[in-house]
């Protein structure tokens, strides 16, 4: 239920000033996302969408079993419950202590999340405990129970420099209040990211089975502890808007020798039922390989793997190894993989294997050794662990880079996602940005520059007037973003850059891409054959699914 209009496409290759793109209407009508789920099946007429599920195979969706009770023993172990939450209070709401409407500290926040249920239940909420919100969240499911009640669907509420943005999954529904300039579009984004790290924890069909069976449940007892897994997410949005934004991960800047070799490593470290190997380290991807069989239909999707490795950035994940259940909502978001996690030799270096075995933790920590002994050996072990503290180290291993290696003056920051890659290959969508500096390093400034980058992209991929090209000059700096068939980029320039010197800097950029992209990307992910599997009568008649069950 949105205002919102049609208006002619200018011609391909037209320009617009980004000053045009705030207005709600236009804004009403962006019905696009980085982020989309598949629906649920019971959120059907609740609210219109353009996605459709993707084919999977027959193996890969088969349904959960009938839970007796709400119990707690699909809940995903998260390591930040651990350290501040008790496992079986529900009490111990998110954000801590505050949230009353009333408070100015809690006003004064630029943008909110909430999660409730369709009874009204609190869940969660980015700043402040649930508990002093409950009447809050109450006039939530009073507006939208109003609406339902007409045969509607409410989707956005406009109301001075805010917007409401509602979200209907499931039983579930998720709000954002927000006055940053992020679309509509942008912030259901994030409502969809938040709702597939939930789903992450208890899959969708276990979420739907208890609601089923008790409509006013507090599922905060079995989300006890994900609530800072939630709130790492939504700050890292804040922090770098690129991945959610461009629905892609950053890769670890690596020499491509050194990156083949790694994949080789983890296709030689295999064992039964071994699906996906992941080496990231300081929350970006290293490599990542793929077996053959299970992932032969889906394709590895960025959304999945940016909720692994914000999974595995909880503190407690720093040290020893860990064994949890965990959902990727895009891949099948009514079963579980079975993690391995464990730092590499007391290293940030990271390792993440999935299983379909539930009871193959020995041979995962058996991969695991093996992975160490060959990272030592080739020395990347060291290297890895170095470039977590020195970003700008004149070495072939570095988790950042100055945007003044690109030697193009006036440059000051930019994102780029190329777009070139042939499909049949299976391509993980990545996408590159060099670190923040001067003059944006103060937060505030920071968070000026991301708001521009939303701006851009939300005037990109509008969907009542899209657009391939944006050149804007402001006070402090300009602007230009530019989407072809080959890439998606947006750069930061200096204010006293002309048009002519803009677009020999950004010539100048597409071509140190093009010569550093096998360093900036992983440009074919490896894949591997697991060995056979033991013997059908020797194991659970649900590890033949392709992927594990929920309870």
């Amino acid at each position: 239920m949105e205002a919102g209009g049609d208006t002619a496409a200018p011609p391909p290759g037209d320009a617009e000033d980004l000053e045009d793109t705030r207005s709600p209407s236009e804004e009403a009508g962006d019905t696009g996302g980085v982020h989309e789920d598949p629906p649920d099946p019971g959120e059907e007429g609740l609210e219109e969408t353009g996605s459709e599920i993707k084919d999977r195979p027959p193996s890969l969706r088969s349904p959960l079993p009938q839970l007796e009770a709400p119990l707690c023993t699909c809940r995903l172990w998260d390591p930040a419950a651990s350290e501040n939450s008790p496992l079986d209070d529900p009490e111990s709401g998110s954000g801590g202590q505050g949230g009353d409407p009333s408070d100015e500290d809690w006003r004064s926040k630029r943008k909110h999340v909430f999660v409730l249920s369709e009874a009204g239940k609190p869940i969660y909420s980015r700043y402040g405990s649930v508990e002093a919100l409950s009447t809050t969240m109450g006039v939530m499911t009073a507006l939208v129970s109003f609406v339902q009640s007409a045969g509607d669907a409410i989707r956005a509420i406009y109301a001075e420099d805010h917007k409401l943005v509602f979200l209907q999954q499931g039983p579930l529904l998720l709000v954002a209040v927000s006055r940053t300039p992020q679309s509509v579009a942008q912030l259901r984004g994030e409502l969809l990211a938040v709702h597939a790290q939930i789903v992450s924890t208890l899959t969708r069909a276990s979420v739907a089975r208890i609601f089923a069976r008790k409509q006013n449940y507090d599922l905060r007892r079995l989300l006890a502890g994900s609530e800072r897994t939630l709130d790492r997410l939504l700050d890292s949005v804040e922090r770098d808007p690129g991945a959610l934004l461009l629905g892609a991960v950053r890769c670890v800047p690596l020499a491509r020798p050194l990156r083949d070799a790694l994949g080789s490593l983890l296709r030689r470290c295999t064992a039964p039922g071994l699906a996906l190997s992941v080496l990231a380290v300081g929350g970006q991807l290293v490599t990542a390989a793929q077996e053959r069989n299970v992932l032969a239909e889906c394709r590895l999707d960025p959304a999945d793997l940016q909720l692994l490795l914000n999974w595995v950035g909880a503190p407690a994940f720093a040290a020893g190894e860990a064994w949890a259940p965990v959902c990727l909502p895009r891949f099948n978001p009514d079963g579980f993989f079975y993690a391995y996690v464990a730092r590499l030799d007391a290293t940030p270096v990271c390792l993440l294997l999935l299983s379909t075995d539930p009871e193959a933790f020995h041979d995962m920590a058996t991969c695991r050794r093996l992975v160490e002994d060959g990272m030592h050996t080739l020395g990347a072990m060291r290297a890895l662990g170095e470039a977590v503290s020195f970003s700008n180290a004149p070495s072939a291993i570095a988790l950042a880079y100055s945007v003044q290696a690109v030697g193009a003056s006036g440059l000051r920051h930019f994102l780029y996602k190329p777009l070139d890659i042939p499909d049949h290959h299976r391509q993980l969508p990545q996408f590159t940005s060099p670190e923040l500096e001067a003059p944006y390093s103060r937060e505030e400034e920071r968070q000026r520059l991301s708001d521009l980058y939303h701006r851009l992209h939300a005037r990109l991929h509008s969907t009542s007037r899209p657009l391939r090209l944006i050149y804007h000059v402001g006070e402090k700096e300009t602007l230009l973003a530019w989407v072809t068939s080959k890439f998606e980029l947006y750069t930061c320039l200096s204010p006293l850059v002309t048009k002519a010197g803009a677009i020999l800097v950004v010539t100048k950029l597409l071509r140190w891409v093009k010569k550093e992209e096998d360093r900036l990307f992983i440009r074919y992910p490896p894949k591997y054959s697991t060995p056979p599997a033991v013997p059908a009568s020797s194991m659970d008649q649900a590890s033949h699914n392709g992927l594990f069950p929920g309870p």
